[in-house]
């Protein structure tokens, strides 16, 4: 295949992952124009349309999706068997994309990366916040980190941090006018600060447990966020009960700024594990990753 095929269908594929000409252009390097213009040639050469543009987004074609669909991983395998070849060099190297919580950034993740990077100068490390349940294939990201009960049984997987649990907390001033809840079922009765789920839009349910019987609560309040921080410090002002990790909540709750209550209905979740595609090689500079990540009891 001459070169400049092969540069055309990487063009075409940069814009259907990213959905963006801008985006594309920009991790190609390329100004937008120019890479409007090889998609267009590209599409003149194959006689069919690939991609939908509007002035608000980029959409792939019946002809464009099953040229993705079928080209991709071969570039995938391609770029992750060029990625195998820094075994050869004295230090591992290389682009590392991780999806994770904001939690377990904080807590588990960046810990260990501080003292990881300084001593791997070579790899380079992008982690995204996302508090949904991504794709990791088709968002391009090497590896993501779950609860360990969220990961797909066609992924390999590595505990990265130990088991944990949520605290259900308020300031003194909240409880001093609405009263302590004795049970979850009390819930109902108090000003919860909701959080919204990115992956399927609804609430999240408070999960506790009691003599092994698992109960979930719909709660109801004034507030709702999209992550556990921005709950948090809404409970810290006396906005009303936050359902946070317990992490979190401790150095506040030590402080006296927050009362936890419920804590003997509160279980232990699945900690954190990274998990990544079983077909891919893991490059030297993953496994090395991989390693300094894994929880160790």
């Amino acid at each position: 295949m001459p070169r400049a095929s092969v540069n055309d269908l990487m063009a075409f594929l940069a814009v259907a992952r990213e959905k963006s000409f801008t985006r594309a252009a920009a991790k190609l390097g390329v100004s937008q124009s120019a890479l409007s213009h090889i998609v267009r040639q590209l599409e003149t050469r194959l006689g069919v349309r690939l991609l939908t543009r509007t002035t608000r987004a980029v959409s792939l074609t019946d002809a464009g999706e099953r040229l993705f669909q079928g080209v991709g991983p071969h570039f995938d395998e391609i770029e992750a068997e060029l990625e195998a070849l820094t075994e050869l060099r004295e230090k591992p190297a290389g682009n590392i994309r991780i999806t994770a919580s904001d939690h377990a950034i904080n807590w588990v993740i960046w810990p260990k990366l501080r003292r990881f990077l300084p001593n791997n100068p070579d790899i380079k490390v992008e982690l995204v916040r996302e508090n949904g349940l991504s794709d990791i294939v088709t968002e391009r990201f090497d590896a993501g980190v779950r609860m360990g009960e969220q990961v797909a049984k066609d992924m390999i997987s590595a505990r990265i941090g130990p088991d944990f649990r949520f605290a259900v907390v308020g300031a003194p001033s909240y409880f001093e006018t609405k009263g302590v809840p004795e049970t979850p079922q009390d819930l109902v009765r108090h000003n919860c600060i909701n959080e919204r789920l990115p992956t399927y839009g609804g609430f999240w349910r408070w999960e506790f447990e009691d003599n092994g019987h698992e109960i979930k609560i719909r709660v109801e309040g004034q507030l709702a966020f999209n992550n556990s921080y921005q709950g948090l410090e809404a409970a810290l002002e006396g906005f009303g009960l936050a359902y946070v990790p317990e992490d979190e909540a401790l150095p506040h709750i030590a402080e006296g700024r927050l009362v936890r209550v419920l804590e003997s209905y509160s279980p232990y979740w699945d900690g954190y594990h990274l998990y990544y595609p079983s077909r891919r090689q893991p490059s030297p500079a993953f496994v090395a990753l991989v390693n300094a990540l894994r929880h160790r009891e």
